[in-house]
């Protein structure tokens, strides 16, 4: 019997060769149980390919009222650093306490 060089064997998959051997797959597809937050509160259950306890989706701002809109553009903004000034005046002379550094 002669095979020719562009003859492929094609590999005939049932749930005997399954059993039998792992399947062939190049991507194993895994999901697990998640939780789907909608903007409005409500949730629903998914299979997600993370393990996520809860993916929650964006609000779109266009449709909100004018103050709503900017009052969630203005939390997108960085907070600004609060710079605390430390104004102490203390009598520490650093002077009196080199006698107990030198070396003998």
């Amino acid at each position: 019997m002669s095979i020719s060089k562009g003859f492929q064997q094609i590999r005939s998959l049932s749930s005997i060769s399954a059993c039998i051997t792992r399947p062939h797959r190049q991507i194993y597809v895994r999901t697990y149980p998640t939780v789907l937050a909608y903007p409005d509160g409500s949730t629903i259950n998914i299979r997600y390919r993370e393990p996520r306890k809860l993916v929650k989706l964006p609000i779109n701002i266009w449709t909100l009222s004018e103050a709503e809109r900017r009052a969630k553009l203005e939390d997108r903004k960085p907070k600004k650093k609060v710079q605390i000034q430390d104004d102490l005046e203390d009598s520490y002379d650093s002077k009196k306490y080199l006698k107990y550094l030198r070396k003998k």
